[in-house]
């Protein structure tokens, strides 16, 4: 049996299905679902924990999302304070560098 070839209107309509959809496993069987939805490819809980600022985190009580955020904040504060430590002891170390006798 030879397979109908499909219409232009027909390959769009495929095409936006496959977008909307997907197929999953469930009990062993296929089932097709509505994807979740996206925001440049990332999906929507990811977007706004990248881009949200802790303003608006705070109007809509994203309170978890709101503490990780100041928790990050503080923890690349803490990394900017020491890194020019860290600068010293290589400035340091290349000034030993410049006393050997060889």
């Amino acid at each position: 049996m030879k397979n109908k070839k499909l219409t232009a209107a027909q390959k769009a309509e495929k095409r936006q299905r496959r977008k909307e959809y997907m197929t999953i496993f469930i009990n062993g069987k296929q089932k097709r679902v509505k994807r979740p939805p996206t925001i440049e490819g990332l999906p929507v809980d990811e977007f706004i924990r990248r881009n949200a600022d802790p303003i608006w985190l705070f109007q809509n009580g994203m309170y978890e999302e709101l503490y990780e955020w100041e928790q990050n904040q503080a923890q690349d504060e803490n990394l900017k304070r020491h890194q020019p430590d860290r600068e010293k002891q290589v400035k340091n170390l290349s000034d030993d560098e410049d006393d050997l006798p060889f």
